[in-house]
């Protein structure tokens, strides 16, 4: 795999966050705020046909982009996210998140509600309400439908034209780089002309949905312009090399200004934040972008002020790291003891015990914890892959559920496939495997898994499993055909 700053190149952002705008007509209220035009209202299947695209296109780039595994730290981003999505306008539309390994500064949405950031990210924004307002800024891109809005051509034009600008993204993310930027920019010459006219309004319409979004969901929406600022300061210093970030989203003086005049005006509903909380998340991003190196950040989370529990968490994430498990788990459960709300602290110490093979142990803290928090899926999978040591069939029961509630989760059908073949369901493994291969781009195989699953179960003669291979044989079909417009 190339460096992700040539895999990925910042422009993906914006033209990513303008196409997630396809023949929408944003509400009236917006359009009166900011004169921004409106192409009349969509019909149900251009909506469709949107997220299919959008959903499609995560499965390229999941195959194709270095992704950043963590459960714990995904979970608190679908947090944020469900806290901001009520108040930024984008009707129901489910949001499923994509962590990058890359330490650049860097977010995205495209359609279909797909939200992605880089572990960089975690690096930049010091604390949670800086993080929040570049989330709340993307869904804002989402909720608005940019793309659309900017685009002056026919109907019937711009389902291509969002299919060949994204196929030009994963070129570019799977390491084409210029070729990439060249196939998306030259089959969208005529169609984004308007739509950059328009763009630093697009920006502002943005920023404003996130403040108010921010606001409405406990934040102080001053954090994006706190933001803007830090953001500002990096383009000066950095000269012709800023972020990519900064790149598709330049900080101007009157775009900082115009933040500072709106977040000034909005009065916060229920003023909610925890930094604490941030900091322990921000440790493992920290951990994970100085892999090689986990004092330089241990170093740069105490030099930035983080709060003491974040360091002694993480200092506990590197002693476990460096085998010294007692001490790791002893540190944990003594944090756990002090913030008795934070889920992720017990969960932190049963993947300690799950990393050093003390399954056991890991079984029972997971347990422990899935009593009080039955859904919380970091722990439902780390008792599952410690359930696979112990109990195949354990597990595999788990995952089926698991699964069932979270079908677009690869490591969980990952998991499902190997519990499966442990415990003699042959036919559903497969059937798992086929799954895990169509979420990570790679639906011919997933088809061809398929096959193999049918046989299974026919053996099995397991009637449930033959019904759901058939019905899934169908979906898998709709996805392949979604995936060769790229």
């Amino acid at each position: 795999m190339l460096p992700f700053r040539t895999a990925y190149p910042g422009w993906i952002c914006a033209l990513a966050c303008a196409c997630g705008s396809l023949l929408y007509s944003p509400p009236s209220d917006a359009m009166n705020d900011y004169g921004l035009p409106s192409l009349g209202t969509a019909s149900m299947s251009v909506s469709n046909e949107e997220h299919r695209l959008g959903r499609a296109w995560l499965r390229q780039f999941r195959a194709q982009a270095p992704q950043w595994h963590d459960p714990i730290v995904s979970d608190y981003l679908d947090s944020l996210l469900a806290r901001l999505a009520p108040h930024s306008q984008i009707n129901g539309l489910q949001t499923i998140t994509v962590m990058v390994d890359n330490r650049s500064l860097n977010a995205f949405a495209v359609p279909g509600g797909v939200v992605g950031i880089n572990s960089g990210l975690f690096a930049f924004a010091e604390d949670e309400g800086a993080f929040v307002s570049v989330l709340a800024h993307e869904l804002g891109h989402l909720s608005q439908r940019h793309y659309a809005r900017g685009s002056a051509r026919a109907a019937q034009t711009q389902l291509p034209a969002m299919a060949a600008m994204l196929a030009g993204m994963l070129i570019a993310a799977s390491g084409g780089g210029e070729a990439g930027i060249a196939a998306a920019m030259g089959s969208q010459a005529a169609l984004i002309q308007d739509q950059l006219s328009y763009s630093r309004l697009f920006e502002r319409e943005a920023d404003n949905i996130g403040l108010q979004a921010m606001a409405n969901a406990g934040y102080d929406p001053k954090a994006m312009v706190r933001m803007f600022t830090a953001m500002q300061r990096m383009a000066r210093l950095q000269g012709d090399a800023p972020p990519e970030f900064l790149l598709t989203h330049p900080v101007t003086d009157s775009r900082l200004s115009a933040a500072q005049d709106r977040a000034a005006q909005l009065n916060i509903a229920d003023a909610y934040t925890s930094d604490t909380l941030y900091d322990m998340m921000r440790g493992r991003a920290l951990l994970s972008i100085y892999a090689n190196t986990p004092r330089q950040a241990a170093a740069r989370l105490a030099q930035e002020d983080a709060e003491q529990a974040a360091q002694d968490y993480l200092a506990a994430l590197i002693a476990a790291r460096n085998g010294q498990t007692d001490s790791a788990l002893q540190r944990l459960d003594q944090l756990a003891r002090e913030q008795p709300d934070f889920a992720m602290l017990p969960a932190s110490a049963a993947s300690v015990a799950l990393e050093a093979s003390r399954y056991d142990e890991a079984i029972q803290r997971s347990q422990r914890l899935l009593r009080l928090m039955p859904n919380y899926l970091p722990a439902q999978l780390i008792l599952a892959e410690a359930q696979l040591q112990r109990d195949p069939q354990a597990a595999y029961n788990l995952l089926r559920d698991i699964t069932a509630q979270h079908p677009e989760n690869p490591q969980g059908f990952n998991l499902l496939a190997e519990a499966a073949g442990r415990s003699g369901h042959d036919g559903w493994g497969h059937l798992a495997l086929a799954e895990h291969l169509q979420l990570t781009g790679r639906v011919d195989r997933g088809i061809r898994q398929l096959s193999i699953a049918r046989d299974a179960a026919e053996r099995e003669n397991d009637q449930q499993a033959l019904a759901r291979i058939e019905q899934r044989r169908e979906a898998f079909i709709e996805y392949r055909e979604a995936l060769e417009k790229f």
